[in-house]
């Protein structure tokens, strides 16, 4: 992961992607000696000093008002998911207290509901994106090619980030595989904003960054995305193309685990294809275990 103040890594991050053209402002014609913005023209937009911007960026600035913070936002461009993402780093960037947070389990009540959501793929993901369970329809849509149990056994939990960046099968579902790598880096930063002292999700970025250039590619730019509603094009070995709706929902009772639906518009043949994968209680993918990376499955798990 980054070193140093994770406030002035992204605040550096995102002022590199931003030209003067973008924010406009004259370059009077001069050879620029750094990517993007400097820091001088960044406080000039956000209305404070360049001194205490820099002090910011470094890490030597203690909390910044929410002023100022949206005022930086604004002058950086930010979206609204970076802008709270800008927010959480601010209050948590200097946390050094390792966490230990309790091993996760999803409760009788989550799985019964998974069960009688049967119709429709549902799975529940914990603070890591361990699954955490699923029912027959995710594992069918999503995993075919995965022992169905494997959530229930710590050890052996897929994890949805490993998948989408070590395993082959994973990769070939989806048709805009960089869209959803995308989407899975951005969830990983606000995941690490929030839970900064969580070793295990630590380690679990540098392992990514270690065996996948994407992945280090992408985190090096600091993208972050909030998991909401996305839209995703798949090519399932089963049931062929689709088109899915993943919706994201935070669980009441444990606020580190998601509920995760995929949908499909009624009546079309994805929501047929859908209903394919139910009636037939999921079915093993074709030539199940090739093409799988063992690096997309913890060897370890901290959870203790």
């Amino acid at each position: 992961m980054d070193s140093g103040s994770p406030l002035g890594e992204f605040l550096r991050a995102r002022r590199a992607q931003l030209s003067p053209d973008d924010a406009g402002l004259p370059r009077y014609g001069d050879r620029r000696r750094v990517p993007g913005l400097r820091r001088e023209e960044v406080a000039m937009l956000a209305g404070v000093s360049a001194g205490y911007y820099t002090r910011l960026e470094q890490g030597q600035q203690g909390n910044a008002s929410a002023e100022v913070l949206d005022a930086i936002a604004r002058a950086l461009r930010l979206t609204a998911s970076e802008r709270e993402h800008l927010h959480v780093l601010s209050t948590t960037g200097h946390r050094t207290r390792p966490a230990s947070p309790r091993a996760e389990h999803a409760s009788a009540d989550l799985r019964m509901l998974l069960d009688t959501m049967a119709h429709m793929p549902a799975l529940v993901v914990g603070r890591r994106n361990d699954v955490l369970a699923w029912n027959t329809t995710a594992h069918a849509l999503l995993a075919g090619h995965l022992d169905p149990a494997g959530p229930d056994t710590p050890d052996a939990r897929p994890n949805l980030s490993r998948l989408v960046f070590l395993d082959a099968p994973t990769r070939a579902l989806y048709r805009d595989w960089p869209a959803k790598a995308r989407a899975v880096v951005g969830n990983l930063r606000t995941l690490t904003a929030r839970n900064p002292g969580d070793t295990c999700l630590t380690a679990l970025v540098d392992e990514l960054s270690c065996l996948s250039d994407e992945f280090a590619g992408l985190w090096a730019r600091h993208t972050v995305e909030t998991c909401g509603r996305d839209v995703y094009a798949l090519t399932h070995p089963l049931v062929g193309d689709l088109t899915v709706t993943q919706q994201t929902f935070q669980v009441p009772q444990e606020p580190h685990q998601s509920l995760i639906t995929l949908t499909a518009e009624p009546g079309s043949p994805s929501a047929a294809a859908l209903e394919a994968l139910h009636r037939t209680r999921g079915g093993t993918w074709p030539h199940a275990g090739r093409g799988r990376d063992e690096n997309a499955f913890p060897a370890t798990h901290a959870d203790a």
